[in-house]
């Protein structure tokens, strides 16, 4: 019984810190430097621009001056930054103007000197960690880059096309999320296939937005939506769903698609049903962008396989964080620790100290906006007052975008 007690103190009190950091966002973390030793000149090579990647970037170039000469090349094929935390309300005509949720990457890093960093707009094409080379491909042709340290950062992207990550450039990611605004403007009818956390926020974004004057339907593949969370927290996302009017199938998926001649989609469902859409947005599947690594550092979803210390597995001096690893759920706080834990681990290498293994959040962390009034979450079995969620999410953090690309929140 005293077990028992102790081990759900323990979850209790995990639950609050993490809780806490999601409020107050605290899990920006500074990093705290030992001290350095000399050593010879290093190139650390990070592929990808989005939160793993520039994170990752400004945590070591902020200790620079305590760790002697090295060399960040970010390596990214957008130029911008991309806030795709605020994408479900992006969707919505009118709601976030472009400069809310794109930024451009190199602003934010003018303040090092180009000795110490520099931006390549290019694609990551091939990993070969024996020789410890790269090879990417731009505008301007291929090439290859020597490393000492490489960290891979390159994230996931969408089934179907959908703006909810990075769809390679900018301009295709940017071009994508203006055609679904303009089509939802367009649309009378709207279908969102997939109801796990981003399926639910579009749903909800599209009803507060909606309900009234659109027929909004939300399709599940599972007997609830957010399948997997407490029966709790699915029994009030569904409330407020169908609050605003948001029409829900249940146990039910899309089969096949065709365009009708009028442009619409034509939905065939598990059911044997179908429906027309003037807007079809699916929101399952997210696919790691892992295409340039060698499957034998791959697990069967192509996620990068790493050890506890978040390098890659049979590699030597590779790290990868974010989306495209395989460890945690593809989350941000996730994403954020692991940046925290990979700057930190660079930086102790290179001060002759041994890392500390990496430790993971054993327990499903969710949160979610459904709408701009409602919203649930919750830490493993412990359910999160809607209010804190409501609060923390209000903004969905699009005030955090500047500072995060020029660096002043870490």
């Amino acid at each position: 019984m005293l077990h028992i007690l102790r081990l759900a103190a323990s979850t209790f009190q995990q639950g609050i810190a993490i809780v806490l950091q999601f409020l107050t966002q605290s899990y920006f973390q500074q990093i705290h430097n030992p001290n350095p030793t000399s050593r010879t000149m290093k190139n650390i090579v990070i592929f990808g621009g989005s939160y793993a990647g520039i994170s990752t970037a400004h945590r070591i170039l902020k200790q620079a001056a305590k760790l002697g000469p090295f060399k960040i090349t970010l390596v990214s094929p957008n130029t911008d930054f991309y806030w795709n935390i605020a994408s479900p309300r992006g969707l919505i005509p009118g709601q976030l103007t472009d400069e809310k949720l794109f930024q451009p990457i190199t602003a934010g890093f003018n303040q090092y000197p180009v000795s110490q960093f520099e931006f390549v707009l290019a694609y990551a094409e091939s990993l070969d960690v024996e020789a410890k080379v790269v090879g990417v491909s731009s505008s301007g042709g291929k090439k290859t880059l020597d490393y000492d340290f490489l960290i891979l950062a390159s994230g996931s992207h969408t089934k179907g096309g959908t703006p909810f990550k990075g769809l390679g450039s900018t301009e295709a990611t940017r071009d994508a999320l203006h055609d679904f605004q303009d089509r939802v403007r367009k649309a009378e009818t709207i279908v969102i296939a997939g109801a796990g956390v981003t399926g639910v926020e579009v749903a909800g974004e599209l009803g507060f937005e909606y309900g009234r004057q659109k027929k909004i339907i939300l399709i599940a593949s599972g007997p609830t939506v957010l399948e997997g969370s407490p029966a709790s927290v699915s029994k009030l996302a569904t409330k407020d769903l169908q609050n605003l009017k948001v029409e829900i199938k249940l146990q039910t998926k899309v089969m096949g698609i065709m365009q009708t001649p009028s442009g619409r989609q034509d939905l065939t469902l598990s059911d044997g049903d179908k429906l027309i859409a003037d807007t079809y947005i699916p929101t399952f599947g997210l696919i790691p962008n892992s295409s340039y690594i060698p499957t034998k550092f791959l697990n069967a979803n192509g996620s990068v396989a790493v050890d506890e210390y978040l390098k890659v597995k049979g590699a030597e001096d590779v790290w990868a964080v974010g989306d495209v690893s395989d460890v945690e759920y593809s989350q941000f706080i996730s994403c954020d620790r692991q940046s925290v834990y990979c700057a930190k681990s660079i930086i102790s290498i290179l001060s002759n100290k041994t890392p500390l293994p990496y430790k993971a959040i054993s327990r499903r962390f969710m949160g979610l906006q459904i709408g701009k009034k409602a919203a649930t979450g919750h830490f493993g079995s412990l359910k999160i007052p809607s209010f804190i969620v409501v609060r923390a999410r209000k903004t969905l953090f699009v005030e955090n975008m500047g500072p995060t690309v020029d660096g002043s929140l870490f």
